[in-house]
């Protein structure tokens, strides 16, 4: 390969998360403008998370076959098609059916990380997948913005430009990314190199083997425990700050909630960027892994008692440290296991977050509509608690 993938992925994932960021501190409240309960907002993200479930691991078993960039493509039409249809969606059912094509073919982002364990050395892996911690640094910091700035004209603005986003999404990948073809020996054997062989849902006993390895099995459960509650946080943040604050008289809308999120994006930009590197070099990926559970389960637990937006703003930078985990647990998972299986290992970390993003929103919209603000709160910071306790326990061991 003559030149490194690694910029037109970063690129595809900014502009693929930029539209994705537009959506979150938008979404609850457009469905609820169609007649959806807190209980249905979660399960409309639910939705599309089942269909990821399904889904995803066909994507990437097709891609060892077929390539990454031809199923980056097909990924990347499906998310514009949803965008289409949730923005002229008359009814609450066609905006589930939105989502649900969206998530059938939703494989961004774990196709760019199998790329991305295809071109890269282990020692260079941190780094490496910090890209997408910029990327989505950079789609938070821009994308609630955008959206912020839209809604107050009308909400199907902001959807319109996530369209868009998603267009040139697809043109950046057809022209930029370099082909990545599989070597048709590997694929047909099963083992098509870095980026290894992916497991269909039907095959999901064979991923029993994987927690039964003390080292991985310890970073898969760190992982459901942050997908889980950072599920829990993204879908039900709208919610809560609507019930719970107020910005010149009128409840939190998605102007709002748009400005914070692009400021967490912003902190989250400034801790995955270049001082990423210089951070694993002087304190090393577990450490930093502790660190930002640590961050997680502290903000969530300050939000679950906010009623300000001083308070809104002390827990968002809090949590903003916990935007150290993705990069640093994902390094450390691929590390913990064989070159052939990083496709097996990373599907499954997708595979894991869409579990946790099909049952943890719909636990959250539970209870939010019955009232149970700060229940939701302290909920997310327990399983992030969880989480930290895992990965101080797995650390002291490995030292």
């Amino acid at each position: 390969m003559n030149r490194s993938p690694l910029l037109p992925i970063f690129l595809i994932v900014a502009v693929d998360v930029l539209g994705l960021t537009i959506m979150i501190p938008l979404l609850p409240f457009y469905a609820e403008k169609l007649g959806a309960s807190p209980f249905q907002v979660g399960w409309l993200i639910g939705v599309y998370a089942l269909c990821q479930l399904v889904s995803g691991p066909l994507l990437g078993r097709m891609s060892d076959y077929m390539g990454r960039k031809p199923l980056l493509i097909v990924s990347q039409l499906g998310t514009f098609i949803g965008f289409i249809v949730t923005a002229f969606a008359p009814s609450l059912w066609i905006l589930f059916l939105a989502r649900a094509i969206d998530g059938a073919t939703a494989g961004n982002l774990s196709l760019a990380q199998a790329y991305i364990a295809d071109v890269t050395k282990p020692e260079d892996r941190a780094k490496s997948f910090g890209i997408i911690g910029i990327a989505f640094g950079m789609g938070f910091l821009i994308g609630p913005a955008i959206s912020g700035f839209l809604a107050r004209y009308d909400y199907r603005d902001p959807i319109f430009a996530a369209a868009a986003l998603s267009a040139t999404s697809i043109l950046t990948t057809y022209m930029l990314l370099p082909g990545g073809r599989p070597v048709p020996e590997k694929a047909a054997s099963g083992d098509s190199g870095p980026g290894g062989r992916r497991l269909s849902l039907i095959e999901w006993g064979a991923y029993v083997e994987y927690f039964k390895r003390p080292l991985l099995a310890a970073r898969l459960w760190e992982f459901l425990a942050f997908a889980f509650s950072f599920a829990l946080f993204t879908a039900g943040l709208p919610l809560f700050a609507e019930r719970r604050l107020v910005w010149h008289g009128m409840p939190f809308g998605p102007v709002q909630l748009g400005y914070i999120w692009a400021f967490a994006g912003f902190l989250g930009l400034f801790l995955q960027g270049p001082a990423l590197g210089r951070l694993v070099k002087r304190y090393g990926e577990r450490r930093l892994n502790r660190v930002g559970f640590a961050g997680y389960a502290g903000g969530y637990l300050i939000l679950a008692f906010c009623h300000s937006l001083p308070v809104l703003i002390v827990a968002t930078v809090v949590t903003a440290i916990g935007t150290l985990v993705r990069p640093t647990l994902t390094s450390l998972i691929t590390q913990a296991a064989a070159r052939q299986e990083q496709g097996v290992v990373l599907g499954l970390t997708q595979s894991l977050t869409s579990v946790a993003q099909i049952t943890a929103p719909p636990i959250g919209g539970y209870l939010i509509e019955r009232g149970l603000l700060t229940g939701w709160g302290v909920l997310a910071s327990a399983v992030a608690g969880l989480g930290l306790v895992l990965a101080s326990r797995k650390s002291a061991h490995e030292s």
